[in-house]
């Protein structure tokens, strides 16, 4: 007797999916959007470095939006909690980063950060957006929907 297939609804796009339990929910993806159907503790930003810069934000699949912060900024320390509920609602259609410019001087002057926290909106390994400073949950998500 074989187990019943569970419904599951996708985070991104809502569709309902079949998985089937022998298969497990883990490596499922979403029949229509491709998303993963179980939330992982990496579908929180990722952590980007002078060294995987090109890799992780120029060559990305996906849009990308790259917060560019360090940790004695009080505003950048504002702008982050919304980063992480932003990488988590849109998980699979958005790839979000983290960098710290502190340690990260190199790319930080490449891409001509004057001041933190700024956040930049990639789409095709290109920049497309900027927005500088503390703003708004809505702000961001609204600069967002403009690459997705």
């Amino acid at each position: 007797m074989s187990e019943t297939r569970k419904t599951v609804l996708c985070p991104v796009c809502g569709v309902a999916n079949r998985i089937d339990p022998v298969r497990g929910l883990e490596t499922a993806r979403c029949g229509k959007c491709g998303a993963p159907l179980m939330p992982s503790a990496s579908s929180g930003p990722i952590e980007v470095s002078d060294a995987d810069f090109p890799e992780s934000v120029l060559a990305s699949p996906l849009p990308v939006l790259l917060d560019l912060w360090a940790p004695w900024c009080g505003p950048c320390r504002t702008v982050g909690p919304i980063i992480e509920e932003l990488a988590e609602k849109y998980h699979g259609r958005l790839r979000a980063a983290k960098m710290n410019v502190d340690e990260n001087p190199y790319t930080a002057r490449e891409l001509r950060v004057a001041s933190i926290p700024t956040l930049l909106f990639y789409k095709g390994g290109n920049e497309v957006n900027r927005l500088v400073g503390a703003h708004p949950k809505a702000t961001i998500e609204q600069y967002l929907k403009m690459i997705l």
